[in-house]
């Protein structure tokens, strides 16, 4: 067959392990077009705000899971053979309250804080941590080896390991996908454009899926080490707040958070929400700051927002036909980008070569 000329839209996370992916066959020639890059702070860039980790939240039997635990092995590859990447092994302690159940976290954290998971048997170190060592109002806990991303090194580290299969960049914003296909660096038409435009699917002409939501995420990035990550099924200030944080490698500092705020645009920190998330971090880990110290001993570097990009039925990852032009989609995976990137790019791939396939049939 001959080369495949491929636009993939979106340069988050998604898009980038889709083109890396993509580009380990020589034969696709490929293209990334996107609004912004590794490097930039937008709240429109869902993929810099992220903790990100591996907290893995499939349910189990689905394709989510599925995802998740190819994800798992090609990211702790990454975090022993390539520290360039900006991964690092961590431990992780999860906590279960049964007052969380059906509140917006505790439906989140459904999968990862219960009893016997699903993952328990692919990630390392994985036990039950005794119900003697729970604080009052803790039903089921949990420790496992997991690892923690530092997304200001690997995403600009998942843009060179592209351009050294040679995909070119385009900085550009498409109002229709059908543009995209006209933005192939051979000024040919590709024969195929990748879908990964997260929350702007909701207004890419051609998409327009009006089941993507975004789910407001609020952080704060301080130098303090906690010396583990952690998180819980939920916290008594809301049942759609959070609390978790989680050390970067590669001298990242660590993410405390958080917020799972339903539709909620708002790209401003809330300081009043920061200071809980502050608190309740520094309640579940008095290590984080000297003896006797409230949030006054927690080293600020900044505040931040993202927006979860959320769809009503999961993730879509699916081939379509847009105006005669063969399109696969890769967007909505919520929080769960980074620790399910590696399995949906596979996924991609697969369908990629599928129309491909189809296609040069046709011609015989």
């Amino acid at each position: 067959m001959s080369s495949n000329k491929i636009v993939v839209l979106g340069a988050g996370v998604i898009g980038l392990t889709t083109a890396l992916a993509l580009s380990n066959d020589s034969s696709n020639q490929i293209t990334v077009v996107a609004k912004h890059m590794p490097g930039d702070y937008n709240i429109e860039y869902c993929s810099p705000w992220a903790g990100a980790s591996f907290f893995p939240v499939g349910k189990p039997g689905t394709q989510h899971a599925d995802w998740e635990r190819d994800s798992w092995y090609a990211l702790k590859e990454l975090a022993e053979k390539n520290p360039e990447a900006g991964i690092h092994f961590q431990p992780l302690k999860v906590y279960a309250r049964r007052k969380d159940e059906g509140t917006a976290t505790g439906n989140w954290f459904s999968a990862l804080v219960q009893k016997d998971p699903w993952f328990k048997d692919v990630v390392d170190d994985f036990k039950e941590i005794p119900q003697d060592q729970l604080a009052r109002g803790i039903h089921n806990g949990s420790q496992f080896t997991s690892v923690c991303i530092n997304t200001t090194v690997y995403l600009p580290w998942l843009l060179g390991q592209c351009r050294r299969n040679g995909v070119t960049f385009k900085r550009a914003t498409v109002k229709h996908i059908t543009e995209a296909a006209h933005m192939h660096h051979s000024s040919q038409k590709a024969d195929q454009v990748v879908n990964c435009t997260g929350l702007s699917s909701m207004t890419l002409g051609g998409v327009l899926d009006d089941t993507l939501y975004p789910i407001r995420g609020q952080v704060v990035l301080v130098e303090n080490d906690p010396g583990s990550m952690y998180t819980v099924s939920g916290c008594d200030d809301g049942d759609d707040e959070a609390v978790y944080m989680m050390t970067r490698g590669a001298g990242g500092g660590t993410i405390l958070g958080g917020s799972y705020q339903k539709g909620n645009w708002g790209p401003t920190p809330d300081p009043n929400l920061s200071s809980r998330i502050m608190k309740r971090a520094i309640e579940l880990c008095p290590d984080l700051v000297g003896k006797g110290q409230g949030i006054e001993g927690l080293n600020i570097v900044r505040h931040g927002v993202g927006l979860r990009p959320v769809r009503e039925n999961g993730p879509r990852v699916e081939r379509d036909r847009i105006d005669g032009l063969l399109v696969v989609h890769n967007y909505g995976h919520g929080g769960f980008g980074y620790q399910a990137s590696f399995g949906c790019a596979a996924t991609v791939v697969g369908l990629v070569n599928e129309a491909r396939l189809e296609k040069h049939q046709a011609k015989l």
